[in-house]
């Protein structure tokens, strides 16, 4: 997203030098420029990633319900070769805190349900609630308690596909588990769909400050970048009335 943005202005740059408009060339062409030198240096990706995950940084104390119910938001996946299909790299965070949660709802001696979402958007033959359940499995995690929702591609059906299955459930409490980074955009659409849902962080991304751009530093500017364009673009398409209804609370 961020090398698309400078592709942009440097085409619009070219196009002013075509067009004699030189003035208009050179902004273009420092528009350019300073993108790439703030993202890679750390100092835009600071400022994002701080904006998205400030607010989930202290993870909640855990006040259980009779009943509770834990989402997890899948993350993409890998295939190894001469193996099978399994969780990236990235997503063994969520993995692990999930697991960690479950356990301690566990061990409270309360109803604790754990719903995995993830469906097959890469297209490897698995869906990711599948490859992930495999590993929560490995960590303690029974099938009795497990709940697989394996048709969403993308965020926002992540939340609409658990809708029904969590209403199944009728648990007065949910955990909504992700990254630091994607969870406001995450609580937003779980909202949108009405499920009120307690968000509890996983990994959370720090960028280096660094004279010299640094690929890293790139990396992470896209990723905050597509967080803010998922807000931005929820809000537009509410505006203009291309999203679903919005549903009513679970409970």
């Amino acid at each position: 997203m961020l090398f698309s943005l400078i592709v942009v202005l440097t085409l619009f740059a070219c196009l002013a030098i075509w067009r004699r408009w030189r003035w208009l060339a050179g902004t273009f062409a420092v528009l350019a420029a300073l993108l790439l030198v703030l993202a890679g240096s750390g100092v835009l990706p600071r400022l994002l990633l701080q904006q998205l995950q400030a607010p989930y940084a202290q993870r909640p104390a855990p006040a259980w319900a009779p009943q509770n119910a834990i989402v997890l938001l899948t993350g993409g996946s890998i295939h190894v070769p001469h193996d099978d299909v399994e969780p990236g790299i990235s997503a063994y965070g969520r993995i692990a805190e999930v697991a960690v949660l479950y356990h301690a709802c566990h061990q409270a001696a309360v109803g604790c349900k754990l719903l995995v979402s993830g469906g097959d958007p890469e297209h490897r033959g698995t869906a990711l609630a599948v490859s992930y359940a495999r590993v929560l499995r490995g960590l303690g995690v029974p099938d009795e308690d497990l709940i697989l929702e394996s048709r969403s591609n993308n965020t926002w059906q992540n939340a609409q596909f658990s809708r029904p299955l969590l209403a199944k459930l009728d648990a007065p409490k949910v955990w909504l588990v992700s990254s630091a980074w994607h969870l406001r955009r995450s609580v937003l659409y779980f909202d949108h769909f009405g499920i009120a849902a307690t968000p509890v962080r996983a990994d959370y991304l720090h960028a280096e400050l660094d004279p010299w751009p640094s690929a890293q530093n790139i990396v992470l500017t896209d990723v905050a970048l597509h967080e803010y364009l998922g807000v931005l673009r929820y809000h537009v398409y509410n505006a203009m009335g291309w999203n679903a209804p919005a549903m009513k609370a679970v409970r």
